[in-house]
């Protein structure tokens, strides 16, 4: 257990009582949004040449807080990437709110269809943090998901996108920012190290400051347009985002040229 961790738990012992009274009534406060529609879709070019995009993870790439995935991360991030490389683009989305990195290889990846798929991007980490997931089952489940993806398909680039940024979020209360907040960000140093042990697999360890996206759209609001209900993206937030990762996944020559190279 690193450091870090092991101060949380001395912390966060005292506090758990106050989290989970805190907790219950945030769960009655945060509105259940559902989750988006048209979890495929196309960004089309005139060439032969198309990119085959998978979206796998839990709530934020199910698209809640969005009415279409279109407008959400996944269709944003296929038409900004699209352009980029000058490619057609097929993307499709497999996640489901609530699920942590185990459900995900568990019940998600055994569902996908696909037979060749170029490039699949991930999204988790804010569930295993709500559940007070270990490092040590993180790193199993992590582990155990890349794998399973790479068996399916041994050529694929893996990406995973940032971890949520829970200490900005608007519904949570300070003792929750700050152990769950906590915990995900060491969840992120942990896929960090993780993603080093495979081939064409990586992490986009920068942590996301909603104040850094509100300079962005020059906003003098306190932040509640970039969240759905206070815990979820808002379809801005979401644009955002996935703008972000298709600069992370350009400006990485390994990742870029082995898109721009595909026949």
């Amino acid at each position: 257990m690193t450091l870090k961790y092991l101060i949380g738990i001395v912390l966060g012992i005292p506090l758990m009582p106050v989290i989970y009274i805190q907790g219950k009534k945030i769960r009655k406060q945060v509105p259940k949004l559902k989750e988006a529609k048209g979890i495929e879709g196309n960004c089309y070019k005139e060439n032969q040449n198309a990119v085959q995009v998978l979206f796998i993870g839990e709530s934020t790439f199910a698209g809640v807080g969005v009415q279409t995935h279109e407008e959400g991360f996944s269709g944003t991030f296929a038409k900004e990437l699209s352009n980029q490389i000058n490619r057609s683009v097929y993307w499709k989305v497999y996640a489901k709110s609530g699920y942590t990195a185990e459900s995900i290889y568990k019940k998600l990846i055994p569902k996908i269809e696909e037979k060749e798929v170029d490039l699949i991007i991930v999204g988790i980490g804010g569930n295993d943090a709500f559940q007070l997931t270990t490092p040590q089952k993180w790193n199993h489940d992590v582990d155990k998901l890349i794998t399973d993806l790479q068996v399916k398909f041994p050529e694929v680039v893996i990406v995973f996108t940032n971890m949520p940024p829970i200490k900005d979020f608007p519904a949570f209360t300070i003792p929750i920012k700050f152990i769950i907040g906590n915990l995900v960000e060491i969840l992120g140093e942990k896929l960090n190290k993780r993603v080093q042990y495979f081939q064409k697999t990586y992490y986009n360890n920068y942590i996301i400051c909603i104040n850094n996206w509100k300079q962005k759209i020059n906003s003098e609001e306190p932040g509640n347009n970039l969240f759905s209900d206070g815990v979820h993206p808002s379809k801005l937030a979401y644009q955002i985002w996935a703008n972000e990762m298709v600069l992370y996944v350009i400006k990485n020559t390994e990742i870029i040229e082995s898109l721009r190279l595909k026949k």
